[in-house]
């Protein structure tokens, strides 16, 4: 059984993650473990814990849902802040066939300006796929 972990914060409900998981799926992968790094929610220079565990809560919970729905394993967690360590604390006692690193386009993505797919990479003995949200576009102006 071929088995991806998805890797995503804001990106989650973007269309080109989902389309990245219709293409897993198709090609037989049958098992996703999603994790969702508890990025800070910020209010100004402030951040509140319980707010980012929930909103973190809430969006894994819609993807396991939707994976589910289409007939597919799915299991998740809220990680760490930083993406790449969730991504090692997820992998422990898992194995997995590849990891999908959903995030924002240049020029927006705060894990792209941390370097964060080179580090993911360095990190791991799997494939990563960078997919980008590329609906979301930096402001102009």
């Amino acid at each position: 059984m071929s088995t991806a972990l998805i890797v995503a914060n804001q990106t989650l409900p973007s269309s080109a993650l989902a389309d990245a998981i219709e293409e897993r799926i198709r090609a037989g992968v049958h098992s996703f473990h999603v994790v969702v790094p508890a990025s800070p929610v910020a209010h100004g220079l402030t951040w509140d814990e319980d707010e980012t565990q929930r909103e973190a809560e809430a969006r894994l919970d819609k993807l396991v849902n939707r994976l589910r729905a289409q007939g597919v394993e799915a299991t998740g967690e809220v990680g760490d802040r930083d993406p790449v360590s969730a991504v090692r604390d997820a992998l422990r006692g898992r194995e997995v066939d590849e990891i999908i690193l959903s995030t924002l386009p240049p020029g927006i993505s705060r894990w792209l300006g941390q370097d964060v797919p080179s580090r993911l990479r360095g990190a791991v003995n799997v494939p990563v796929d960078v997919v980008y949200d590329v609906a979301a576009t930096p402001a102009k102006g």
